[in-house]
């Protein structure tokens, strides 16, 4: 039985370690995802490569590139397409839309947790703590972590955002804010302002959840400076937020006309993102008779929305 044993371990050895090699491969080679221009392309792409590194974590539950990758993976793919998809059809299919929500919402939720498995890994302990004090617990994380911090909170957050009416959820707000908190004290610039982006949306909330429609505005100011406004995201977010909650049509229209007027091409590292959020837009435009509820004129928005595809 020992020499059985003894003539298993190489073989398992060099397993392992074609598996690692494979897994660093996966999650520290080049974005290719995020330099194409076919939004569909990578939508069908892309589960197959998550599931393959999902695999790859079995054998490699600690890997921290892993887990960051499976954790920006999902909550990408959430919100540029299944999200995205229940936006779409709301309109027409109210009980549908809201069936496809509940998927993003797990899928949101998957990301979360394969990203707190990776602030565990150098940060033993933190996902409690950020339960139970998540000022202290966010301040343990070191600028090294802050991809991981971010897409932990981008993926928590938008999750809470979708489940509103679950408690156990929201209850985890304060640990989201405490997160993106410390990634902006930690590297502000980090994916060209996207932590100023994400508190857009937190102060969005309603007040007794701790929004601020004024802070909201200075996140945005400071997202459009630290990406030199080359990024749709800080107007689409700004607009789809703040703009509906006040209801104020006029600045709706604006932003999502600067958003539609970046060319993808000028930063071609984040071409799909543009894109996608470009599309974003053009739906947002679609629908804002249903956003306001004032009667006025949508042609302008009807024509912006035109522009967009063109």
């Amino acid at each position: 039985m020992l020499l059985l044993v003894a003539g298993l371990l190489p073989s398992c050895s060099i397993n392992k370690m074609a598996v690692k090699g494979m897994a660093d491969q996966l999650s520290s080679g080049p974005d290719v995802f995020s330099t194409d221009e076919d939004p569909e392309l990578v939508r069908d792409a892309v589960p197959f490569g998550l599931k393959t590194m999902e695999t790859l974590l079995q054998t490699l539950p600690k890997h921290r590139g892993l887990l960051l990758a499976l954790c920006r993976g999902f909550t990408q793919y959430s919100y540029a397409f299944v999200q995205a998809d229940a936006d779409a059809i709301e309109a027409t299919n109210y009980a549908r839309a809201e069936e496809i929500r509940v998927r993003a919402r797990k899928l949101f939720v998957r990301a979360r947790d394969y990203g707190l498995r990776g602030l565990e890994v150098d940060y033993k302990g933190i996902t409690k703590q950020l339960s139970l004090s998540p000022d202290s617990a966010a301040a343990r994380v070191g600028v090294k972590a802050v991809p991981l911090l971010f897409w932990t909170a981008a993926a928590w957050g938008s999750a809470i955002s979708l489940g509103k009416d679950q408690p156990e959820l929201v209850a985890d707000l304060p640990a989201v804010r405490s997160m993106i908190s410390r990634g902006v004290q930690l590297d502000e610039g980090y994916e060209d302002g996207a932590m100023h982006e994400a508190l857009i949306l937190l102060d969005a909330l309603p007040p007794a959840m701790g929004g601020s429609p004024e802070r909201a505005r200075k996140h945005f100011d400071r997202a459009v400076a630290l990406s030199h406004g080359t990024r749709p995201g800080p107007y689409v977010t700004m607009a789809s937020s703040i703009d509906v909650m006040t209801q104020n049509r006029k600045e709706f229209r604006e932003l999502l006309s600067k958003a539609l007027a970046i060319d993808p091409n000028r930063e071609p590292n984040s071409r799909l993102q543009t894109i996608v959020t470009q599309q974003k837009a053009q739906a947002l435009l679609a629908r804002e008779s249903e956003l306001f509820l004032d009667d006025e004129d949508t042609s302008h928005a009807d024509s912006l929305a035109t522009e967009g595809k063109h």
